[in-house]
């Protein structure tokens, strides 16, 4: 039974002149986001690669072409489509030409290993994959019971300049490497130029419904098992309007640049940079992996009127900025997530941009965005801000989550809104384990002030957060203890000042073996993706354990401070 409890809101006071409270339930889906788009701005720029630029109508029109494509191939809705892909213009034609057919679209990391692809296709299935073309070899060698019927190759130097694409074919050392950086040879699978021709998907196509599921974006679970949130057309629209309400300084259409030097296949990522661009009419500059000179060269022309970021991201533009003497004038907002924003960090980047740099929160279940800071002189450094318009939130015991705890006392924070999603993808008891009445429990414990600023003070799950991503625990534990030698290993995050934590390791060795933590490292790159590889690992002789033999992690992580800080 769900409750109708409706929690006092004392956030709505601290909102931003012209952010409203509520905002009216969206309708149609995430295809009318860019045929809204294409329709008022048809020759403005939507698309940005290497220089090479894509207006929203070329870009309706590839989407279109695509989709009808896809239909060829077989894809109907309700079929789950994966995309592996890093930023480029072929993974936003990819990902709303699957949603135009009325089908899923699945995110997945493209520098994932082999073993980490295989298991979050063992647990969605998807029959057709769009994948970039250095990553193909990876999933044709995925074992008989989870071969991908339709597999499509994608050169992402295809979408770039002639002039570039030129270069990279120069015989010498830097374009060569530079090549094969972003491709390589592919057999066996279906150029994703063969979707690129041919007739449009008529206009009477059926559409998907806002109900409809979406996306799944995966989540680490404490367990490492995957995790798929299932969100649906409503949630993502949901998520998108909240961001465009909580920026109105930002006017649509109105010029606005969007950096995408996020991931999108990150849930942070995609919304602000996929979603919510579009629907801006944003001309969003792809980057296909954060480089500072990159930026740098695309801000002396185009400045990032919101620009979307961890961190990291912020320190290395800055430092980079000042040292070659290029002004980041014009960056309006820059919002940072993920982990937390150092205050040191902030007061010089916005001398250096005359904007905004505030922080926000979210989660994958939650579409991801949450909270964020006011984009207003009034925002309070070391919060993650306020909840969105239209989210509700409650402070409440861990121990017994229907249960709210007294005004201002740390608790566990759980959340209702229409960016929050329906459950985890076939995992009816896993949704069961996170939703209680109705709100969902996000596993952080947090305390809310009377201003209604949100502080996170610790968290339930153990995941660790490095460069913005989630790690967890026991998928680094389980790849260490198959290393030679190995009798036990417990993995915690420390503190960073680069990158929020870092992933450090405390290992017991089989008594008489002898192990080379080098070597250690190198096994653990062969199983897991190169952010989840602990950046030290420490021998020790024994793990605290509880009393039926659990691990103690948070003893594990005391110590393992101690030994990084000498403290």
């Amino acid at each position: 039974m769900t409750t109708t409890y409706d929690p006092p809101r004392p956030w709505i006071r601290s909102y931003a002149d012209g952010v409203p409270e509520d905002l009216d339930p969206v309708s149609g889906s995430l295809v009318d986001i860019v045929e809204a788009s294409a329709r008022d701005y048809p020759d403005a720029t939507a698309l940005q690669f290497f220089g090479r630029e894509t207006s929203y109508r070329e870009l309706k029109h590839a989407i279109d072409t695509a989709a009808a494509g896809l239909k060829a191939l077989g894809v109907t809705a309700g079929d789950p489509v994966a995309i592996v892909l890093p930023n480029c213009p072929q993974h936003i034609v990819a990902f709303y030409a699957i949603l135009r057919l009325g089908a899923i679209a699945i995110e997945h990391n493209p520098l994932y290993t082999p073993r980490e692809l295989r298991k979050q296709f063992e647990d969605h299935g998807a029959n057709v994959a769009i994948v970039w073309s250095k990553v193909v070899p990876s999933v044709q060698d995925f074992p008989a019971d989870v071969a991908v019927a339709t597999l499509i190759s994608v050169d992402v130097t295809r979408a770039m300049p002639f002039s570039t694409r030129l270069a990279l074919r120069l015989p010498v050392a830097k374009a060569r490497a530079s090549r094969q950086a972003l491709h390589a040879p592919v057999s066996g699978a279906i150029a994703w130029e063969r979707l690129e021709r041919g007739t449009p998907l008529p206009q009477s196509h059926p559409r998907p419904a806002t109900s409809d599921l979406a996306i799944i974006q995966y989540t680490s679970g404490t367990t490492g098992t995957p995790k798929g949130a299932a969100l649906t057309h409503r949630n993502l629209l949901s998520n998108a309007a909240q961001s465009r309400a909580w920026v109105p300084s930002i006017v649509r259409g109105n010029g606005c640049v969007v950096y995408a030097v996020l991931p999108m296949f990150h849930a942070y990522g995609l919304t602000l940079c996929l979603t919510f661009a579009m629907s801006m009419g944003a001309r969003l500059v792809l980057f296909p992996k954060f480089d500072p000179d990159m930026v740098l060269a695309v801000t002396k022309k185009h400045p990032a009127t919101f620009l979307p970021l961890v961190p990291p991201i912020a320190d290395r533009l800055l430092r980079a900025a000042q040292e070659q003497g290029v002004s980041l004038r014009g960056t309006d907002v820059a919002i940072s997530g993920a982990m937390a924003l150092p205050h040191e960090l902030v007061v010089p980047f916005e001398a250096a941009t005359g904007g905004y740099l505030v922080e926000g929160y979210g989660l994958s279940e939650c579409s991801p965005v949450l909270m964020a800071n006011p984009v207003a002189d009034n925002r309070v450094p070391g919060t993650v801000g306020l909840p969105m318009p239209g989210t509700e939130c409650r402070v409440v015991d861990p121990d017994d989550p229907t249960r709210d705890v007294p005004a201002g006392e740390r608790g566990e924070l759980i959340v209702r809104g229409p960016q929050v999603f329906s459950g985890y993808y076939g995992k009816p008891e896993e949704t069961q384990k996170v939703m209680v009445d109705g709100w969902f429990r996000t596993g952080d414990i947090v305390t809310i002030d009377e201003a209604g600023f949100v502080r996170v003070v610790d968290r339930i799950k153990e995941l660790i957060i490095t460069g913005g991503f989630n790690v967890a625990p026991t998928e680094v534990e389980i790849a260490l203890r198959q290393y030679p030698g190995v009798k036990d290993a417990a993995v915690v995050g420390v503190p960073s000042d680069h990158s929020g934590e870092e992933v450090v390791a405390a290992v017991v060795v089989e008594p008489g073996a002898e192990i080379d933590v080098e070597a250690m490292r190198e096994f653990a790159r062969s199983i897991l993706t190169p952010y989840k590889v602990p950046r030290r690992i420490f021998l020790v002789d024994e793990l605290p354990v509880s009393l039926i033999g659990k691990v103690l992690r948070r003893q594990v992580r005391e110590s393992l401070l101690r030994l990084t800080t000498g403290s």
